[in-house]
């Protein structure tokens, strides 16, 4: 029985391999493991078949084997009786069944050997599915997180850092630019404060001068 119908000429090195250049890893992956999953279904029927063949001819071995037993038993009997001829059959019946139990034996060992081998191939075609199933999920996690790698280096590919810096510094100016203008203000409100308490300060010193003259020209006489 072949390995593998469609894998029979891959090893699993070079499937591995085949599967890092491809386009998609893990759509190749999951078509690979589809492909080994039914190889292993075949697998199993083959092995199941070969068991039952085994068993069959164990069965017909076994039949023989005791017929053999029992006709020697009876040849004895017979001629314990002096019974020539019954004897003579039971030993001729014996010759008979030596003869296809000894067919039976080889046809049991060589389809007992071929499924042992098909157990072997069997179990190792297990291991492989599951070795190709882990390597699998190695290479989904692998491919997820180039994915969000690419994504995220798509996403800083469209941020200008340069520009960014142009735009906090215009926004600097700006803001200086704000400052010197509230600063600017404050003085003129500053100035225009003064101006008026100049001229109410003008307006009490002749409150003054005014009650301080009319109070002189009272004494003068």
């Amino acid at each position: 029985m072949s390995f593998f119908k469609r894998l029979r000429d891959v090893t699993m090195s070079n499937l591995y391999a085949m599967i890092e250049k491809a386009e998609d890893p893990i759509k190749m992956t999951d078509q690979y493991l589809r492909d080994m999953q039914e190889d292993l279904e075949d697998a199993e029927k083959a092995v199941a078949a070969q068991i039952a063949l085994e068993k069959k001819f164990k069965a017909l071995y076994e039949e023989q084997a005791a017929l053999v037993q029992k006709r020697e038993e009876q040849a004895h009997i017979a001629a314990q009786a002096q019974n020539i001829d019954l004897a003579r059959r039971a030993l001729e019946e014996k010759k008979s069944a030596t003869e296809k139990m000894n067919e039976y034996k080889a046809g049991y060992e060589q389809n007992k050997q071929s499924a042992d081998n098909l157990r072997l191939q069997l179990e190792d075609m297990r291991k492989q599915v599951v070795e190709l199933k882990n390597k699998r999920e190695t290479l989904a996690a692998r491919v997820n997180a180039a994915n969000a790698q690419k994504n995220i280096n798509k996403s800083m590919s469209g941020f200008n850092n340069n520009s960014a810096m142009s735009g906090l510094k215009r926004m600097e100016e700006k803001a200086l630019q704000l400052e010197a203008e509230a600063e600017a203000s404050g003085e003129i409100y500053k100035k225009k404060t003064s101006f008026d308490d100049e001229f109410a300060e003008l307006q009490k010193d002749k409150v003054v001068e005014d009650e301080l003259a009319a109070l002189m020209k009272k004494y003068e006489g």
